[in-house]
């Protein structure tokens, strides 16, 4: 399902995205529901429908989605002519599962435990509801304030591909940018498990945002791209040409092959799908086949599972790059700005996560020993054990959050705890 790369051309990876967070400046639910515009426009249910029509009118188009928590409650309120169709794009690859945890999960605060089940949990939906199809290949931890090798050892293990990051720090990156180091191998266990937990490892070149002036999101202010030649606003050949220079020439300099992944979208983008595709349509029609300053070009709807396809290609599977068994903690965006507060702030919301990951290992223990499988024990054991898959998101844990968002997250905890006690209770009676 690929688009095909050519050989003696850069191959332009455009990856359409958008990353929304379950909780920050608003509540899971007021981001899944698009309320409270007032605080940020941002509304989830309206994205995933809208990318799916966009999707639907035309086949060259790519798309990826990360967070499980909340495609899992926009697809059980769909009608089952909706899930056949996004059904029809998941097999044929247009749209694309990755990482598929319930959420993007911080890589400093969390505890392995509620690491391997939060992932464990949306993997099994999608497994259940997609099979082969819907499984995640890589990794996609784009937004968390650092990266752990146990992250990276955690990700070899569930048997991915790859993992493309992105917030590591200001002067590493800058290094890495210049010394064709954007590429490398992890080692998340180089002295217990060695070799089996090395891991294919991306950085994004600048951020997961779109290129400056291709922005084309409704809450973005760049031009539409205008390729009609006689008209006055015609801007395509000035668009492009920033575009190269400014994006694409040197991000050439940070890669192990002429492959180049370039992120479209950023937080809670897509809401009106069609204006994104169409503007990316006019990119890719305008510059596929040119060869600009002595430089040709294949410009492609992609995803980071073909785009590591087509590094593999590239390299006939052997790839130079370094190798990495340390971590990238403390994150340091700029110079003497670390992220290192969050390790500890709100530590009463850490806290609590602890207590309420034990309970939900005695919940599902007590479950399966006194056989409380029926669909209500379920639903109740399953309250618990996505309070907590939100709750692990970079913005949740973390305590990053606003403080109203930081209530929310507790109560979602204290309702999975008062409805887990129901099945510990009857086990225990």
């Amino acid at each position: 399902s690929c688009h095909p790369v050519k050989e003696d051309h850069v191959n332009i990876h455009l990856v359409p995205h958008s990353h929304d967070d379950l909780g920050w400046l608003k509540t899971f639910e007021q981001y899944y529901y698009g309320s409270h515009d007032n605080v940020q426009r941002a509304g989830v249910q309206y994205i995933i429908s809208s990318v799916v029509d966009a999707l639907k009118s035309n086949k060259d188009r790519r798309f990826i989605y990360v967070e499980t928590g909340y495609f899992w409650k926009w697809w059980t309120n769909q009608e089952e002519d909706v899930r056949s169709d996004v059904r029809q794009l998941v097999n044929n690859g247009q749209l694309e599962f990755i990482s598929g945890g319930w959420s993007m999960n911080d890589e400093a605060t969390t505890y392995y435990q509620d690491t391997i089940d939060q992932m464990t949990w949306g993997l099994r939906r999608l497994n259940d509801t997609f099979g082969e199809c819907g499984r995640p290949r890589v990794a996609w931890q784009i937004d968390p304030f650092g990266h752990s090798r146990e992250m990276a050892s955690i990700f070899a293990q569930i048997g991915f591909d790859g993992f493309f990051l992105n917030r590591i720090d200001s002067q590493d990156l800058q290094i890495r940018r210049t010394n064709k180091q954007m590429e490398f191998v992890w080692r998340g266990s180089p002295d217990n498990l060695g070799e089996s937990t090395d891991i294919y490892s991306n950085v994004l070149f600048r951020h997961y945002s779109a290129p400056s002036g291709l922005c084309f999101d409704v809450n973005c202010a760049d031009e539409p791209i205008i390729d009609d030649p006689e008209s006055p606003e015609y801007n395509v050949e000035n668009k492009v040409r920033n575009f190269i220079s400014d994006w694409i020439t040197p991000a050439r300099s940070g890669y192990a092959s002429d492959n180049i992944l370039v992120p479209m979208g950023d937080d809670f983008q897509y809401q009106a799908a069609g204006k994104n595709f169409a503007n990316i349509d006019k990119l890719i029609r305008y510059m596929s086949g040119k060869e600009i300053e002595g430089v040709k070009y294949n410009v492609i709807y992609s995803t980071p599972s073909c785009y590591l396809n087509a590094v593999y290609e590239a390299t006939n599977g052997v790839l130079d790059v370094p190798l990495k068994t340390d971590d990238f903690f403390p994150y340091g965006s700029s110079d003497h700005t670390y992220w290192s507060g969050y390790f500890t702030s709100r530590p009463t919301g850490k806290g609590y996560n602890r207590f309420s990951n034990n309970f939900l290992q005695v919940c599902k223990q007590l479950s399966v020993l006194t056989d409380a499988t029926s669909d209500e024990d379920t639903a109740k054991l399953n309250t618990l054990r996505e309070a907590l898959g939100v709750f692990q998101h970079h913005d949740g844990i973390t305590g990053t959050e606003k403080e109203n968002v930081a209530h929310d997250y507790i109560h979602l905890l204290h309702k999975g705890i008062t409805e887990c006690e129901d099945i510990t209770s009857q086990a225990l009676a």
